[in-house]
């Protein structure tokens, strides 16, 4: 284990490939550390920990990725431990590097890949799985974790689509689920201790002292038993596996305060996604939207105090020269002193070139009041709001509880502010939905054009409509849905587009912009799926699928095809996984994964939903008894924390 840089080799190649700056590392805030920063036990015993992180797409989206960003420099702070990146290469480098046999490297040390003691892969969608698998393809590390030896890599999961990582189950080592900050910290611990001891065991040694940490799911430590029908019998320790726990916890960070990573984030060399610096203000939601996955995993809410978020927003700066600073959350404007943060920002920032942005914002959370104090620098960008369904019934199947009058008062105070641009993003294919249902997007936005022009006096007032196919996701009220089949969902798109085309007094006021059914029955297969998906996701793998998530790459007939071939054996098919309802007693492939979620809470939720009953955020109510605090020894922390943002002297 070398540690050496390939840098020798990957420079020819940059010049026959498009973007080649992706490659080239060297950021502002990027790190290379010694091979052998933590140093040697006295029997010469290698003591370092070493971690790949992966963001399982390309740069430009890799790289702003608040999570592989604060892992990366949780690690780096560690004397005894380093972390360097690595993201997917384009399919055009990719045949570079097979045809000079150049490995998959990290962008900072272009250290290969396979000399790393672990290779963390953060999966916020289940379309970066091929990604994984080029990457693990590339690095020359075995695609099936059952083949790997003691001086491979362990592959793990982390991320929102690792709440179900039975899919992937056969490629990874183990998966973390929840917040990675001291896991990654617990687990390098745990790998130190095994390296100062003479690696004893080897990697199977290694991978059950992971498992017994009750935090840390290794798959293959567990046996699937499955019923004729296909649905499955059970989830169970293997015989052999000694002390590993029928249930995995998730993670949660609970103090924020004592995490104010990033410190010093990393500025992108080449364009990327997001050109900002973000600061999180709040993790967890109980708004109770039960389409949410992100909102379901991530309870309880944890605030970011006042004070914290100065800080951070004030070094942030410091460290990168970003312009804008993005306030992060699943729903930014939910904070319980948004209006002391924004105020107090404005305050700081006033006359500066930084701008302030809630990149989420709920319809019945946004005023005018926190907008003008957003837009304090003459900055001003589109609002993006999300009822999410079209008429008032579908908005209280998901919980929504946002009504027709409330985006109507608040896109009125908008335009009357002078924004002349909204985009109102929903779904399609959502429980219960009939055609209905989604044609009132068009009377929805056709409202919206008329209160613009009527408030602002202006014609030149425009609304985007974004649609979403609804796929149902594990951990959630949804996850026993039936989905909606690709063919259905066109054809419910195809009558919206026609209502809104076919009144011209709305013409160009309107945009529309959407994805077809295909995608999303994809992804349905992937996040609901169990380890018989595996062998679909290498089939297709195989046959050239990469980059799932861009359009341009996507090939629904190829996904087909592999899953017609791989899944022959099986009583099961694509529909099964997809567009058929299960039942409350059938065991669900990640019930073993304990998101601390209530099963018997989450159907009454689902029952609730089918009785169009809403249900009130926790945060301001009573407990509705998700299970969440009490199981995973944590309570909702809101403010307010009674301090202030004091300005800071404008120089």
């Amino acid at each position: 284990m070398s540690g050496e840089s390939l840098f020798a080799a990957l420079e020819p190649l940059l010049e026959s490939v498009s973007k080649p700056i992706q490659y080239v590392g060297g950021e502002l805030n990027s790190q290379v550390k010694d091979w052998h920063c933590g140093g040697h036990g006295p029997d010469g015993e290698e003591l370092t920990t070493r971690w790949a992180l992966m963001y399982p797409d390309a740069y430009e989206v890799g790289v702003p990725n608040q999570g592989v960003m604060i892992l990366y420099e949780v690690l780096n702070e560690r004397p005894d431990a380093l972390a360097e990146r690595t993201y997917t290469v384009w399919p055009d480098m990719e045949q570079a590097m097979r045809d000079a046999d150049v490995p998959q490297l990290t962008v900072d040390g272009h250290r290969a890949v396979r000399e790393f003691d672990v290779l963390g892969v953060s999966f916020s969608t289940e379309l970066g799985y091929t990604n994984m698998l080029t990457a693990l393809d590339l690095a020359g590390i075995p695609l099936h974790a059952a083949d790997r030896g003691d001086d491979d890599p362990i592959v793990l999961a982390g991320g929102h689509a690792a709440f179900n990582p039975e899919p992937v189950a056969t490629f990874i080592d183990a998966a973390v689920i929840g917040d990675g900050e001291q896991a990654v910290l617990t687990i390098t611990d745990l790998i130190r201790e095994w390296k100062s001891q003479g690696r004893p065991g080897g990697r199977a040694e290694l991978l059950l002292r992971l498992a017994r940490t009750g935090g840390v799911y290794v798959p293959s430590l567990y046996e699937v038993d499955y019923l004729p029908d296909g649905r499955i019998k059970r989830v169970a320790p293997a015989a052999d596996a000694h002390g590993v726990p029928w249930r995995v916890s998730k993670h949660t960070v609970m103090d924020l305060d004592e995490w104010p990573y990033p410190k010093q984030p990393l500025v992108p060399l080449a364009e990327s996604v997001h050109e900002r610096m973000s600061v999180e203000i709040f993790r967890g939601c109980t708004r109770g939207c039960r389409f949410c996955q992100a909102g379901m995993i991530t309870r309880p809410v944890r605030e970011r105090s006042i004070t914290g978020i100065g800080e951070m927003v004030e070094k942030g700066l410091a460290a990168t020269g970003f312009e804008e600073v993005g306030l992060l959350s699943l729903s930014s404007a939910d904070h319980s002193e948004i209006a002391d943060v924004t105020k107090g920002l404005a305050d700081r920032y006033e006359g500066t070139q930084t701008g302030l942005s809630l990149p989420s914002t709920r319809v019945d959370a946004f005023n005018i009041d926190l907008a003008n104090e957003l837009t304090r620098n003459g900055r001003r960008s589109g609002l993006t709001f999300a009822p999410e369904g079209g008429s008032e019934r579908i908005r209280k199947v998901i919980n929504k509880m946002v009504t027709e009058e409330d985006l109507i008062s608040t896109v009125a105070a908008a335009y009357g502010a002078g924004w002349r641009q909204v985009k109102l993003y929903f779904m399609c294919g959502l429980p219960t939905e009939t055609d209905e249902d989604v044609l009132q997007i068009a009377d929805l936005a056709k409202r919206v054009i008329d209160t613009g022009r009527k408030v602002s006096g202006r014609r030149d007032i425009r609304c985007t409509v974004s649609i979403g196919g609804f796929v149902p996701k594990p951990h959630t009220p949804f996850q026993w849905c039936a989905q909606l089949g690709s063919e259905e969902t066109d054809a419910r798109l195809g009558k919206l587009k026609e209502a809104l085309r076919s009144d011209k007094r709305y013409g160009a006021a309107i945009g529309l912009r959407y994805h077809d059914g295909e995608p999303g029955i994809v992804e349905g297969l992937l996040s609901r799926g169990d380890r018989r998906v595996g062998k679909v996701i290498e089939a297709v793998w195989r046959d050239g699928a990469r980059f799932d998530g861009w359009s341009e790459h996507f090939s629904y007939e190829r996904w087909m095809r592999a899953a017609d071939a791989a899944l022959a054996d099986e009583p099961v098919d694509v529909a099964w996984y997809t567009t058929r309802e299960r039942g409350e007693a059938e065991v669900l492939p990640w019930d073993h994964l304990d998101s601390g979620l209530d099963k018997d809470w989450l159907w009454e939720d689902w029952q609730e939903a089918l009785d169009e009953t809403e249900v009130e955020d926790c945060r301001w109510t009573p407990c509705f008894d998700c299970g969440v605090c009490p199981q995973m020894g944590t309570e909702i922390q809101v403010g307010p924390t009674g301090k202030k943002l004091l300005p800071l002297t404008v120089v």
